[in-house]
């Protein structure tokens, strides 16, 4: 019968971060597994010592035949950001937890945690972390080798996010421990220890960006500023889309960006992806994903080339085609995953009947809005109202999702 297998949180400090009685369940095991710097703490140990790296789905699969009183040891709390989660879901297992990084770090701080907004970029990408935490007041974030405290640094000013002081704490619960306070700056250029947590606490104000950004807020190409969806019809286009936190959204002729950086603002822990045929206006959202915090994927392409490269979409926003019309929505409605949606802009009725036409030939319900929209102008002490271009809004969604009972409206 497989034994119960004890997982064990345990500190920088080794042996001495343990209570006496996990000091006896390590010494009496047969099996002892962790890292090697795990396994460093216990140089006497007469049980056999396996090392836990790299493959630890094949490690599991190993585990799931292992008789002998086994103990496997983890760094602070196992079920924060660690290997527990998926231990337990594999293996029988009890979980004894130690303090986490993230509770020495706040310790150390001398600052409560319960509010802190945290997050990790150890072995993940830091794509994305922009539009995640900005506005947070207090962030904690676990590193690693790649993404540094001085890496981070410079990630949060490329994005112009100057209002966070940083605080390190590195080699927590070690003789090597060591904490203080940072500017970006300093931490830009400074040199850590391997081992570090980073906490990020906003000092100043930060700007405030609500939903329907005005449009002279982005840099656009110049002199014509038209080329930009324009904010009641980027508004209406977005609520369309249906987007949650975690939503993967397409902007094809993302342009300036406009719908793709409101998009990433409600999709914060999702992921944007963008393509645009003009470097000029790729160049502009560049610009404007740095001033409104947004780290978008965008690349210089004609659609649909690159769309190869994006993860499969829950929301495709099409503002240009340049003519490939409809092999493009014969590529989105194919990638398109379940409950998702599309959402097409047409200015003129020759694309509006092409797109309505190409999306019941892929076996999608299609809903139009006609934007007919005035903004008030200003004629002397008198108002009047300018018209803007009337915008077809095409929303299309896949047949069964109605017939199962999803919103068709």
């Amino acid at each position: 019968m497989t034994q119960i297998m004890k997982v064990i949180g345990i500190g920088d400090d080794g042996q001495a971060s343990l209570l006496p009685l996990y000091r006896t369940w390590i010494d009496e095991c047969e099996l002892l597994v962790g890292g090697e710097r795990h396994l460093a703490f216990f140089p006497e140990h007469a049980g056999e010592k396996r090392v836990l790296k790299g493959g630890l789905t094949a490690m599991v699969e190993e585990l799931r035949t292992e008789t002998r009183k086994t103990v496997i040891l983890a760094s602070g709390d196992p079920l924060f950001y660690g290997i527990g989660s998926l231990l337990s879901k594999k293996l029988n297992v009890e979980i004894y937890p130690h303090l986490s990084s993230i509770q020495l770090a706040f310790a150390k701080m001398g600052e409560a945690w319960q509010d802190a907004t945290l997050a990790s970029v150890h072995g993940r990408s830091i794509k994305g972390l922009a539009q995640r935490i900005d506005g947070k007041d207090k962030v904690a974030l676990l590193t690693d080798l790649e993404n540094s405290p001085s890496a981070i640094a410079r990630y949060l000013l490329s994005f112009q996010m100057t209002e966070y002081d940083a605080f390190v704490a590195e080699n927590l619960g070690s003789a090597e421990e060591k904490a203080g306070w940072y500017s970006l700056e300093e931490m830009a250029d400074g040199v850590f220890s391997d081992l570090n947590v980073v906490i990020l606490k906003k000092r100043r104000s930060s700007p405030v960006w609500p939903f329907g950004i005005a449009d002279e807020e982005f840099s656009q190409r110049k002199p014509d500023k038209g080329l930009i969806t324009k904010k009641e019809v980027r508004i209406l286009s977005i609520a369309q889309l249906q987007l949650h936190t975690k939503s993967i959204v397409w902007d094809i002729g993302t342009c300036t960006g406009s719908v793709a950086i409101e998009a990433a603002r409600i999709a914060r822990e999702g992921a944007v992806y963008g393509v645009e045929k003009n470097a000029d206006d790729l160049e502009n959202c560049r610009q404007n994903m740095a001033k409104f915090r947004t780290d978008l994927t965008v690349i210089n392409a004609r659609a649909p080339k690159g769309l190869d490269e994006f993860p499969d979409p829950d929301a495709v926003f099409i503002g240009g085609s340049g003519g490939e019309l409809r092999e493009l929505l014969n590529i989105c409605c194919t990638r398109l995953r379940t409950g998702g949606r599309i959402v097409v802009n047409a200015a003129t009725i020759e694309t509006l009947y092409e797109a309505t036409q190409a999306f019941a030939a892929e076996g999608f319900e299609t809903s139009v809005t006609l934007a007919q929209l005035s903004r008030s102008k200003p004629i002397l002490s008198l108002t009047r109202f300018e018209a803007l271009n009337p915008i077809y809004i095409i929303t299309a969604w896949a047949k069964q999702e109605e017939e199962q009972g999803g919103d068709s409206k």
